[in-house]
């Protein structure tokens, strides 16, 4: 067919562009040891690290969500591209000449996907501005800048630009560039009437809003002019198939590695804001554009941040102190269990924006507001209680109720107690009061808020089986590295094992493995290489099971070397006693339930039974520190 790509310039681009820079672009990667990195899957939102990139063998697997690939699967996947789009884009990066089947220099007929030559459009027109910007037209646009403090060297490091006042120039320019009608109003730099068409922006300053990757995919326009039409004060780009607002973030492309670096991220409300941030030396600003900071937004942060539940970073909002900014921060506040790291607030007393603040008191000033930063739920539930008398014994319960509404609300159980104690101090009553009210706050089925998790009954011992991405809990890492150990280095793991069992696993997943392992005659006895593997697979028929055991013969071991004895013998062993433990505590609880002279027999077997369970935990505890096998 002409116009295919030749199947060994295919491969020279593979070879030539490295997929540790290309998924850097999206993703923050740290080093995961085996020459893997790591960094949170871009494909599902997660908290912990799944995402794995290997530039040696030129692939990515998620063993969250079970995306994987090499790098143009990657790009087609992360940006909607066809297979030969993500090629010509990789090739262009790479330096690669492509050629094309039957002689010909470019494909008979492109896959009708508009992205490239939106995104080719957006480039040309921001260059078109960011000259339109040196004009004498554009004379009031520079006079904006200069009394906010940027001067030439600030508007070419952010590629700020000026939109003519003429209907129609950057339409004739991208024409005469070669763009056609349907990529330039599609992608939304041009709108269409009854009259023709016409430019989206006329007579404004613009702000280039562009991905991590540093493409235009769209603008934020500042009125001007007073004789402007259109009386907003801002315009942003339109919905098109490269602009999301719920999902973009002004300044991304130049906070992005400093983002990484830091393990922080700083969230202001305006363009002119981000400029004042990065000048001032606070170069992790990012600003929404024309919406309200969004779970998406989020999502976006938490990859560059690389923010999961082992390695924290911090985000910092900046709002101003007015009833907006304190409806922005209960907004925050309802997305801050997304993040695994710190949330705060940084809010200038006087109700200067940064842009004001570095204008009125220098640079210094900016970075001090956010260094002054406090807790975000600090500051939500000290607005909450501020909106009552806590003088009178009335307001005090109804700030105490309000705030505890607040409180019950959060997902993350673990910080409750830390929040009921604030908000006693807060109110001024006795802490258990507050623990009392939060509790009933949760009970109640208006007061309750539906991103909380329920607590799982009394009466189920064993956790249900949630999906495979949230296999790698920390609870379940001991289980899953025995049977990394058992599915990789059977040989290293031996009889060693002949004494677990089923109910060593408490995921029902790991625990179908260990069965599937038992199934197949053990460790012990398991065939050489990916033999043993594949036995394993197709000894299973449950997916989840299946999805398990390629993920555990593929993933790193935590050691660095091969396995050792007394590494094994650490894993196993633990195992089994993390198992004498469980039956310990329950052999507690029904002793502490068991009156001893009204049950003397059943109370005395069950301390017989307890003090056999300590002796066996004791030999396995010493199995696993001394390697004993």
């Amino acid at each position: 067919m002409a116009g295919l790509i030749r199947e060994d310039d295919i491969a020279l681009v593979r070879e030539s562009a490295r997929i540790d820079e290309v998924v850097s672009d999206y993703v923050t990667l740290r080093n995961a040891g085996g020459g893997s990195q790591k960094g949170l899957c871009p494909f599902h939102d997660e908290k912990s690290p799944s995402f794995n990139v290997n530039p040696s063998r030129g692939f990515f697997h998620c063993f969250g969500c079970g995306e994987g690939g090499d790098v143009i699967t990657f790009l087609m996947k992360i940006d909607g591209l066809a297979f030969g789009e993500a090629v010509e884009r990789l090739a262009d990066k790479y330096g690669v000449q492509l050629r094309y089947q039957e002689g010909s220099d470019r494909p008979a007929k492109r896959e009708q996907n508009l992205r490239p030559r939106m995104l080719e459009a957006h480039k040309v027109a921001q260059a078109f501005y960011a000259e339109q910007l040196g004009t004498p037209e554009a004379m009031q646009a520079r006079q904006f800048l200069d009394e906010r403090g940027f001067d030439k060297s600030a508007a070419d490091t952010f590629g700020l630009g000026f939109a003519p006042r003429d209907g129609e120039a950057l339409y004739k320019h991208l024409r005469q560039k070669g763009f056609g009608d349907e990529e330039i109003v599609t992608g939304g730099l041009v709108g269409q009437g009854q009259r023709g068409h016409y430019d989206r922006f006329r007579g404004r300053l613009l702000w280039p809003i562009r991905e991590t990757n540093g493409d235009v995919i769209g603008f934020g326009a500042r009125r001007i002019f007073d004789d402007d039409r259109i009386e907003a004060k801002y315009l942003n780009t339109p919905e098109t198939p490269i602009y999301k607002k719920s999902q973009v973030l002004y300044g991304i492309d130049l906070a992005r590695r400093d983002i990484a670096r830091a393990s922080q991220a700083v969230v202001v409300e305006g363009y002119t804001d981000v400029m004042a941030c990065h000048l001032a030396g606070v170069p992790t600003a990012v600003a929404t554009c024309g919406t309200a900071f969004g779970d998406d937004h989020g999502r976006v942060i938490r990859r560059l941040l690389h923010d999961h539940d082992e390695f924290r970073g911090e985000v910092i909002f900046t709002f101003d102190g007015d009833a907006a900014g304190q409806k922005a921060a209960l907004r925050a506040f309802e997305g801050d269990q997304n993040f695994a790291g710190q949330t705060y607030v940084a809010v200038e007393p006087a109700g200067l924006d940064p842009c004001d603040l570095r204008l009125q008191h220098g640079d210094a000033a900016v970075r001090e507001l956010v260094a002054r930063r406090i807790p975000l739920y600090r500051f939500v539930l000290s607005n909450v209680v501020q909106r009552y008398d806590l003088d009178r014994a009335d307001g005090r319960v109804d700030a105490l109720r309000e705030g505890a509404k607040l409180v019950s609300a959060i997902r993350d159980r673990s910080k409750v107690e830390a929040f009921s104690r604030e908000l006693a101090g807060m109110v001024g009553v006795d802490v258990e009061e507050a623990r009392t009210e939060v509790r009933r706050a949760a009970s109640r089925p208006q007061g309750a808020d539906v991103r909380r998790r329920p607590d799982p009954p009394a009466s189920d011992t064993r956790p249900t089986a949630p999906p495979l991405p949230h296999l790698r809990d920390p609870r379940f890492s001991l289980e899953r590295e025995t049977l990394k150990l058992v599915v990789q280095h059977p040989e290293a793991v031996g009889r060693m094992a002949k004494d677990v069992d089923g109910d060593d696993f408490t995921h029902p997943t790991y625990r179908a493995v260990w069965d599937a392992v038992t199934a197949c005659g053990g460790p012990a006895s398991a065939p050489g290489g990916e033999v043993w593997v594949s036995k394993l697979r197709d000894s299973v028929s449950e997916q989840a099971v299946v999805s398990a055991l390629s993920a555990l013969a593929v993933e790193p071991l935590l050691s660095s070397k091969e396995p050792t004895t007394a590494y094994v013998a650490a894993h196993v062993y633990r195992l089994q006693e993390l198992t004498v433990m469980r039956r310990i505590a329950e052999l507690k609880s029904r002793l502490q339930r068991t009156n001893p002279v009204e049950h003397a027999h059943e109370y005395n077997k069950m301390f017989g039974e307890l003090v056999a369970l300590e002796q066996h935990r004791r030999t396995l505890r010493e199995k696993a520190i001394g390697g004993e096998v």
